[in-house]
């Protein structure tokens, strides 16, 4: 009725500061007045690192409804036969590569166990951020090749297929493992809550690629190579981290259950 203005930008720019602020107040009240042994905090100080890593992974992956989805609707190819297939049907691809690789990676841990070559949960948040790293690095030749035609020329789909197959193998080596590590590294009476701080990391992460996304201007052919660029550089960056920070989780990590968070 034009009563009320919404600004949605803000609201979003200002929820980024209420839900960094009430994870940061909720480990700190858990450290400080949650009644924790040494070794329950070693725990907590572990899942706090896993929160930072999966919200990064999630701002980067939660790109697809926006960054990437305008790609698919102006800078790719989607006619097939004569049919030309709605931008939106590539929000499927990630659904698809999930149902058809979810066993093969669930065989693949099932394995490495069985032979002794088991990786920690922030190992595999690593290699999820590296994988996803990789899912933007090859959108930035695809981006590059639609600002060197002036946007006139539409590239193949395979592109975005290919960046979400990497982008899917990721979130499989991030999204289980990290719900198995919060129910085994959290003190038994903090379950249901580190539940919630997980989630927590998830609405974070889309709520800064949807502040992300807000930002691209498809008239602005230069801002798709840098974003994908800056994106994976991000990732990358982020793997390495935690790559680095593996050995001294893992000390911290001690008597957790093998089948999904502790390190053999």
């Amino acid at each position: 009725m034009g009563v009320v203005t919404i600004d949605p930008v803000a609201i979003g720019e200002s929820m980024a500061y209420v839900l960094v602020g009430t994870g940061l107040l909720f480990f700190a009240y858990i450290f400080l007045a949650g009644g924790l042994n040494a070794d329950e905090k070693r725990r907590m100080g572990v899942i706090f690192v896993l929160f930072v890593f999966a919200a990064i992974f999630w701002a980067a992956f939660e790109q697809a409804p926006t960054s990437l989805n305008l790609f698919a609707r102006d800078f790719t190819e989607r006619t097939v036969g004569g049919f030309e297939v709605p931008a939106l049907w590539f929000q499927s691809i990630n659904s698809g590569f999930i149902i058809l690789f979810a066993p093969i990676f669930a065989a693949m841990w099932i394995g490495m166990v069985r032979h002794g070559m088991e990786l920690s949960s922030p190992a595999k948040f690593a290699a999820a951020l590296a994988l996803a790293g990789i899912g933007f690095i090859v959108m930035v030749p695809a981006a590059n090749i639609v600002l060197e035609s002036g946007g006139t020329v539409k590239v193949s789909a395979w592109w975005l297929t290919v960046s979400y197959l990497f982008q899917t193998l990721g979130e499989l080596a991030l999204s289980p493992v990290g719900l198995s590590s919060m129910t085994k590294l959290s003190p038994r009476k903090y379950v249901g809550q580190m539940m919630g701080i997980w989630f927590l990391a998830s609405a974070l992460g889309n709520l800064i690629a949807g502040l992300v996304g807000g930002n691209v201007d498809p008239e602005r052919l230069e801002q798709a190579p840098a974003l994908f660029m800056w994106t994976a550089l991000a990732l990358f960056a982020s793997a390495g981290i935690l790559a680095l920070l593996t050995i001294p989780i893992r000390r911290m990590m001690t008597d957790v259950d093998a089948t999904g968070a502790r390190a053999a």
